[in-house]
């Protein structure tokens, strides 16, 4: 028997629901800066602690990261990946941080409180599964770039152009498909009396 929508209170709840509007996340500080200088990129959604996140196009990577590089963004704090699930794309993202100026800050007044964050920036690539999954490599600009961009591809098979040790970190270098992507099939020849 369908809902009697007649009643104030379902009226009421109907209409409150409809009136939800989604709003496009709004630009940020660097999102700001780097639009001022000519970057295109897109505006996602901050993290849960606020940091800003950009997404940005695999071929302007490396551009976009040394720009943000010289203007103090100094530090990669975390490379990693991520599969957005069935029928979704692959992700690699790179956490930046201003952590020189940090340090300049506190030599000059000898402590900071715990209240000053540095500033940071969050860099997203979204790559389809069935499409080219190669990224250039940020090992030249950040050398803390090696072991995580290879453990991404080793996980998910993101290919980092420009590295210079392009293999497997934790897997067998003849292992068969990326363990952490969502539809991953576990082959069958490892069998549980094998270790026994």
């Amino acid at each position: 028997m369908p809902e009697d929508t007649t009643k104030p209170e379902v009226a009421a709840a109907t209409t409150a629901a409809s009136a939800v509007t989604v709003t496009a996340p709004q630009p940020g500080p660097v999102s700001q800066w780097l639009s001022g200088q000519g970057f295109a990129h897109a505006v996602l959604e901050p993290d849960h602690l606020g940091v800003e996140v950009l997404g940005v196009e695999a071929p302007f990577l490396p551009v976009i990261a040394a720009a943000l590089k010289a203007s103090g963004f100094d530090y990669l704090q975390c490379q990693g990946g991520y599969d957005e699930g069935p029928g979704g794309q692959l992700v690699s993202f790179y956490h930046l941080v201003k952590l020189a100026a940090l340090a300049d800050q506190s030599t000059a007044t000898q402590h900071l409180p715990a209240a000053v964050k540095p500033e940071e920036v969050r860099l997203k690539v979204f790559l389809p599964r069935t499409g080219d999954l190669t990224i250039p490599s940020l090992y030249p600009l950040f050398r803390g770039a090696d072991w995580p961009e290879r453990e991404t591809f080793d996980m998910f098979g993101i290919h980092y152009a420009g590295h210079p040790h392009p293999k497997r970190l934790l897997m067998p270098e003849d292992w068969k498909g990326f363990p952490l992507r969502k539809d991953y099939v576990q082959p069958d020849f490892y069998e549980l009396q094998d270790a026994y």
